[in-house]
């Protein structure tokens, strides 16, 4: 089955402010709006909304993810469009529901709307082209706002990354790809930013909440050294190869763990399986009960019952794999494993 892909909170935000600015300056809201995205896809977004003052000019569009399970599908994305000071160009401001920067690192400057760049360029083009077709000076005031946002920010690595108030207006294409690693990604990436703004010294990449509590009574550190990797612990060591942190704990559950000890760098059930026959190998006295354990949590009791301890044997391998990828970086590395309840059952 194809998945249906879908637009962007950037793409949503460039809509309503092309038919916001339309309206201001004609009087007329185009419905549906069409945008240019930057692949050269041109969609058409219907108005959920609008409203038309002497002074301003509300637009709204929802957002629709398509197949993504984004937390911000069905979200009501609003572009407010105001006439600016002579000069100014395009001015953004967030309205409620969007967030603001507090802290630096990220690709904005604190005190910001969180409005990437991106976007920000796309409403620029946008509002110039509108200007154009319509003699408008192009001066405008775009306040972007998503109703429930501030809700909904909390669903996301926002408050973590210093962005509070609200979601953030993203999008690199304007494309929403179903069930895409890439906003995942971009997350642990921002983490590490932010991370290195702040100065610190030691991040933790974890698969989980339960890992991320560990890492972090374990070593004493604050949220926002805490990334959360999910399956991508390629991502977290491919970034911080090129944008060093002296210390990198990776912490997370045997299973998971494991598929890093055996080479694999995604840790989706999907994309990667525990391999009975590598934690056989590890333990080669238990080797017949390991392969009919089924599973790595099933494989670790049967070697806790021997005083095996697959937990650190596991850890070791897990570090060989992270050191391998941070190869020639000045990056110590230290790993946790931990059983479902959260006790740590291996290190390295």
């Amino acid at each position: 089955m194809t998945l249906r892909f879908g637009w962007t909170t950037g793409a949503c935000a460039t809509a309503a402010t092309t038919a916001a600015y339309t309206a201001l300056l004609t009087g007329e809201f185009p419905d549906p709006v069409g945008i240019t995205l930057p692949k050269g896809r041109t969609p058409e977004f219907a108005l959920a909304r609008e409203e038309l003052h002497a002074d301003r000019a509300m637009a709204a569009v929802v957002k629709d993810a398509g197949d993504d399970p984004d937390v911000t599908h069905g979200a009501l994305v609003r572009a407010t469009v105001t006439h600016g000071e002579p000069g100014s160009g395009v001015v953004f401001r967030a309205g409620p529901g969007v967030g603001t920067v507090t802290k630096p690192g990220l690709p904005l400057d604190v005190g910001e709307p969180a409005i990437n760049p991106v976007p920000r360029r796309l409403m620029r083009e946008h509002v110039a082209r509108v200007a154009a077709d319509h003699g408008g000076t192009g001066d405008v005031v775009v306040e972007v706002s998503v109703d429930h946002g501030e809700e909904l920010a909390k669903r996301t690595w926002n408050p973590r990354l210093g962005i509070l108030g609200g979601l953030s207006i993203l999008g690199t294409t304007g494309v929403v790809v179903p069930y895409s690693c890439s906003a995942w990604i971009d997350s642990i990436r921002r983490g590490v930013d932010v991370a290195r703004a702040a100065g610190y010294t030691h991040v933790a990449g974890c698969t989980g909440s339960t890992s991320e509590k560990v890492a972090a009574e374990l070593h004493g550190l604050p949220e926002d050294a805490l990334l959360d990797m999910g399956d991508f612990a390629g991502a977290v060591l491919k970034y911080l190869k090129r944008h060093p942190v002296p210390r990198l704990t990776i912490a997370g559950g045997v299973g998971k763990l494991s598929k890093l000890a055996d080479g694999h760098l995604d840790l989706h059930s999907g994309r990667s399986q525990v391999n009975l026959e590598f934690l056989a190998s590890l333990a080669p006295d238990l080797a017949a009960e390991i392969r009919e354990a089924n599973t790595a949590l099933g494989a670790l009791r049967v070697c806790q019952a021997a005083g095996v301890p697959l937990g650190d044997l596991i850890a070791a391998r897990a570090k060989e794999t992270a050191d391998g990828v941070l190869r020639g970086t000045p990056v110590a590395v230290d790993i946790v494993v931990i059983d479902r309840a959260g006790v740590i059952v291996g290190r390295a």
